[in-house]
């Protein structure tokens, strides 16, 4: 990763983690549950997937550079700077390509494991913390390991985290419009 690719990552991930915890700050419970409807998640199962998804991306990070053969990795491949560049340019267009839904894995759904919403923002943070120490200080070479998206295909290691802050940065959206839903609760 070069210092600039380094600086790009750390911006997406500080960036996008202050939008989501300033606007979750101060919620009411009945607003860190509302639905717009019973097939949308809530701010709480938003914030659930984030915590859930970003562990489940950083543990994929760390065994593509500790070892090679893990499944669905293809170790010492490296993509033409052409497809790099056009992978680059849709993990960064993620957070404003709403009109496309994306379907999560299984493993990152939400399923109510902090009911705690202070809990859930606190495992956020460290989380994010966690995720932002790794990319200030790894050397590995995340660009000649790979692992699929579900939508874009194969992504490098550095690809993957451009993703993370993406995908805070289109969950924010989908938690502002939750919040400009007419139903929304308002605070008293």
């Amino acid at each position: 990763m070069t210092e600039n690719e380094r600086r790009l990552a750390l911006d997406e991930l500080t960036s996008s983690e202050e939008r989501v915890v300033n606007l979750v700050a101060g919620l009411t419970p009945e607003q860190w549950s509302f639905r717009e409807s019973p097939d949308r998640w809530s701010i709480a199962e938003n914030v659930e997937h984030l915590v859930v998804f970003e562990g489940f991306l950083m543990g994929i990070i760390a065994k593509m550079v500790e070892a090679d053969g893990l499944a669905g990795e293809r170790p010492n491949e490296v993509q033409g700077v052409a497809e790099r560049d056009e992978k680059e340019r849709l993990v960064l267009g993620l957070s404003g390509s709403r009109s496309v839904p994306l379907r999560s894995r299984e493993v990152v759904r939400p399923s109510g494991r902090w009911p705690d919403t202070a809990v859930m923002v606190d495992e956020l943070r460290q989380a994010r913390a966690r995720t932002v120490a790794f990319a200030g200080a790894t050397n590995a070479s995340l660009r000649s390991h790979f692992f699929t998206h579900v939508a874009f295909g194969d992504l490098d290691g550095y690809q993957w985290l451009l993703l993370i802050g993406q995908h805070t940065a289109r969950h924010v959206l989908q938690i502002e419009q939750v919040m400009a839903d007419p139903g929304f609760p308002r605070s008293a």
